[in-house]
């Protein structure tokens, strides 16, 4: 079905209805108005990435609805994994978006009406009764994407958990904990693990300190010098610190400081702030990664999880805890032009719009063995800059050159020498 007609479908009697079916561009006229065009652009973007998955699980009808693309190289687990790792995934990264304020602009109203499909998924994903009850029981996969589930209610509890009804809440709580089940391998899994624990802490339930405290020491140990983090014993070089060390690192941390909760050494508002140190430093190397035309490497593993990449960036800026060195106009200005690199290609979207296996593009021979569609919805973690609200300076600073921008354009750009921390 074309694009235009679809949006209009799936959106057919709201309120927003002749927004999406006018696609992206009347998104991008109402912020122009207010200066806003980038912000616009990424709006649209991930209104269009979510629209499909949110549209059909708060109906009961993702199983049904989204077609599965599997790696070449699947390795024949429970092909049913793929929905968990869809919605949560997707969840995660749009959760800042979600909790802003309500407004009465056009991106104010779609952020509702994708909020309200938000909640009634969360329902239909624990409710045994739903067609769309996820695939809790039998597969170690979902420790992974349950981390991300819960990262989303972590990252805005009074959009996402709060409004929830208590059966939901129970059932969440109860799925949750059962997946402690789950012996994790010394490998990012640990901080998966570690997520479930800090989120039930969040709540005031009952959790672990050891899975925990074993995974934030563990992290630590992994830790190499100059911003970069091994995952497990062996260095890989990859995006594996965006998509998991340092934002779940770092956001456990934050837990654990708020709640004064106990910690081996009882250090961790000095261990916070030396992992946002670092993470700082990495989030310098992610910005030098970003050629003049918005290309970055395509190297190590998941790359087809596309602009998730430069996670650390977008929360940085959310949490309004950029580096001097990245000023905001210039880091949003490198992600505009990642974005658009890689989501200007054609074959990243299905028919249904929904995401396929790729890098730029439909590429599935690049999916590893554990890839599926629902895999790739790991990309809304790099639009976490849309939690800041459209007033905000990330939004309103003028554009500047990247680095890599200055320099083959023979301009002036500093050089760059390793940190001790």
């Amino acid at each position: 079905m074309e694009r235009r007609n679809f949006m209009r479908t799936v959106v057919a009697g709201s309120a927003a209805g002749g927004l999406l079916g006018a696609g992206p561009g009347t998104l991008a006229a109402d912020a122009n108005a207010a200066g806003s065009a980038d912000r616009a652009y990424m709006a649209g973007l991930l209104q269009r990435i979510a629209e499909p998955v949110l549209s059909n699980m708060s109906r009961g009808e993702l199983r049904n609805n989204f077609a599965l693309e599997l790696s070449p190289t699947w390795d024949k687990r429970d092909q049913r994994v793929a929905y968990m790792e869809c919605f949560a995934r997707l969840i995660s990264g749009m959760a800042p978006w979600l909790g802003l304020p309500e407004s009465g602009t056009a991106e104010g109203r779609e952020r509702k009406r994708l909020r309200q499909m938000a909640l009634q998924s969360y329902a239909n994903s624990v409710d045994p009764k739903s067609p769309d009850y996820l695939l809790w029981k039998g597969q170690g996969q979902a420790l992974v994407d349950s981390a991300y589930f819960t990262n989303a209610l972590m990252r805005t509890p009074h959009a996402l958990w709060d409004p929830l009804d208590a059966i939901t809440k129970r059932r969440i709580i109860a799925e949750v904990k059962g997946l402690r089940r789950v012996d994790p391998p010394y490998t990012n899994w640990l901080l998966f693990a570690a997520m479930n624990e800090a989120w039930l802490l969040s709540i005031g339930e009952e959790s672990d300190p050891i899975r925990i405290n074993l995974a934030v020491r563990k992290v630590n140990e992994w830790y190499m010098g100059d911003g970069w983090i091994k995952d497990g014993e062996t260095f890989h070089f990859d995006y594996y610190s965006s998509f998991v060390m340092y934002p779940m690192l770092v956001e456990i941390l934050e837990v654990l400081v708020r709640f004064k909760a106990p910690f081996w050494g009882a250090k961790p508002a000095e261990l916070l702030a030396q992992s946002v140190r670092r993470m700082q430093r990495f989030g310098e190397h992610l910005e030098r990664f970003v050629s003049p035309g918005g290309t970055f490497p395509p190297v190590g593993r998941s790359l087809t999880y596309r602009t998730a990449a430069f996670q650390p960036l977008g929360l940085l800026a959310w949490r309004k805890q950029l580096p001097a060195s990245l000023p905001e106009g210039q880091v949003r200005a490198a992600m505009q032009a990642v974005h658009k690199a890689v989501w200007s290609a054609p074959g990243n979207f299905t028919r249904d719009d929904f995401l396929t296996i790729g890098f730029v593009g439909h590429q599935p021979e690049l999916g590893d063995w554990y890839s599926n569609n629902g895999s790739m919805y790991i990309t809304s973690e790099g639009f976490l800059a849309l939690g800041l609200p459209e007033t905000d300076s990330y939004w309103s600073a003028p554009a500047q050159d990247w680095t890599q921008k200055k320099a083959f354009s023979g301009g002036k750009f500093p050089k760059d020498y390793p940190v001790k921390y």
